[in-house]
């Protein structure tokens, strides 16, 4: 690739300044990348102040998706949209989705020249003063950046959400993000909990060679007939006003129901579809409903993700409601941070409009770099004779930032926390 990052702090110590900074390299992060490009301001250059830069704890390309199951295949991705001005290829339905998608990504980043530095995790965000047009600072595991605006798009995947019932399981238990397919529950009692697409895809694979139980806290909903315009704005209409009044977030696939989807098809066919209410408690050997036992070998908890934003909380975003209230996009206690992906715009095509929405404004914050009034374009620099250079120029112009050898090896789906695969799952107990 095109340019090499060894760290986040420059070699005179002091952090390194940019105009707005990008936390997250998934969907979200990438459309808010392009629309920033788009509207004059530069990708980021070292030892030159000004411009964006995109900060990703992935060591690669991807997202989320690229910790996906290999069993999700992209005939049962439930729904995606393409990045801006780059129309995904055609994929084969049997391919693998974390590697159809990371390797689109990839070639995004690289077709785009955005200045994506991997990998970088994100600690905290702070202001810099107490004063409301100071600079924010972003702490990192590789240094500090000093930015006028942050735009954050961290998603979900670095939390997934496990709800706690009384009671001690000795089996097997897993939340969906750690779930790799069918094979390892062969021939197994395998009890799926959950109301959504995960569930579905889990139960549409799992009941093929195993037997299993479906139970959800409650009746699951059904959206029959095409996701049209109307019922999509509706939708998104109803969890935008949840985050306009500052309470916690509804997912969108929460609102929108179980549609038609191939999986959910596969899923009936199998006879899998038969749920359950919620038990009341775990035991040794299952779960039970009050004097009724169930054994099972193994649960999974297809109970869903809550968003990324701890490395938020010095800023004082949250409201009494406990969630973070969102004028479109940007936090109505600080007009200089904007989330993407979250909400309403947690989905494929609203976390696209949301990138584009987010950048307008700050463009009002900050002024327009096409005008002259915001940092309009740093150059590239020679890289030093002495020590390890933060970015080093190709030949060919820059493109996507690679990770260093000797770089941290944290490859989390987005800028902050760990991967469901990599960190201890809580399990109820």
């Amino acid at each position: 690739m095109g340019v090499t990052v060894y760290g986040a702090t420059n070699q005179a110590g002091r952090p390194r300044r940019v105009d707005v900074l990008v936390v997250g390299a998934g969907q979200a992060g990438l459309s808010a990348a392009y629309h920033l490009g788009r509207r004059g301001f530069a990708p980021y250059r070292e030892r030159v102040d000004g411009g964006f830069v995109v900060l990703d704890a992935n060591a690669t390309p991807g997202g989320a998706w690229a910790h996906r199951s290999p069993s999700l295949r992209m005939a049962t991705v439930h729904g995606f949209h393409d990045l801006p001005d780059a129309e995904l290829p055609a994929p084969d339905p049997e391919a693998r989705a974390r590697e159809v998608v990371p390797g689109y990504f990839t070639a995004y980043e690289a077709r785009h020249a955005l200045p994506v530095v991997r990998p970088v995790a994100v600690r905290t965000v702070r202001a810099e003063s107490e004063r409301p047009d100071s600079r924010l600072l972003v702490e990192t595991d590789h240094g500090t950046w000093s930015t006028r605006a942050l735009i954050n798009a961290t998603g979900t995947w670095t939390r997934p959400f496990l709800p706690h019932y009384p009671g001690h399981f000795a089996g097997r238990q897993l939340h969906y993000a750690g779930y790799r397919g069918p094979e390892e529950f062969a021939g197994k009692r395998v009890l799926v909990v959950g109301g959504g697409a995960s569930a579905i895809q889990v139960l549409s694979e799992v009941a093929a060679v195993g037997e299993t139980t479906w139970v959800t806290r409650s009746e699951p909903v059904y959206h029959e007939g095409p996701f049209t315009p109307e019922y999509g704005r509706a939708v998104v209409a109803e969890v935008e006003e949840r985050v306009r009044r500052g309470l916690p977030v509804r997912s969108v696939v929460s609102v929108t129901g179980l549609g038609p989807s191939v999986a959910y098809h596969r899923a009936q066919e199998l006879g899998a579809l038969h749920r359950r209410p919620m038990f009341d408690r775990l035991t040794e050997h299952g779960v039970a409903w009050g004097d009724e036992e169930s054994a099972v070998d193994a649960i999974v908890w297809a109970t869903g993700f809550r968003p990324e934003v701890g490395h938020l909380a010095p800023l004082g975003l949250r409201s009494p409601g406990g969630g973070i209230a969102l004028t479109g996009t940007r936090a109505a206690a600080d007009p200089r941070v904007h989330l993407v992906g979250y909400g309403p715009s947690a989905s494929t095509i609203g976390a696209n409009r949301a990138g584009r929405s987010a950048v307008n404004d700050l463009v009002k914050l900050l002024g327009d770099p096409m005008t002259g009034t915001a940092t309009t374009g740093p150059t590239a620099i020679e890289p030093t004779a002495t020590g390890p250079t933060a970015i080093e120029p190709t030949a060919t112009g820059p493109t996507a930032i690679e990770p260093t050898a000797t770089g941290p090896t944290a490859t989390g789906p987005t800028a902050t926390g760990t991967t469901a695969e990599s960190a201890p799952i809580p399990v109820a107990v």
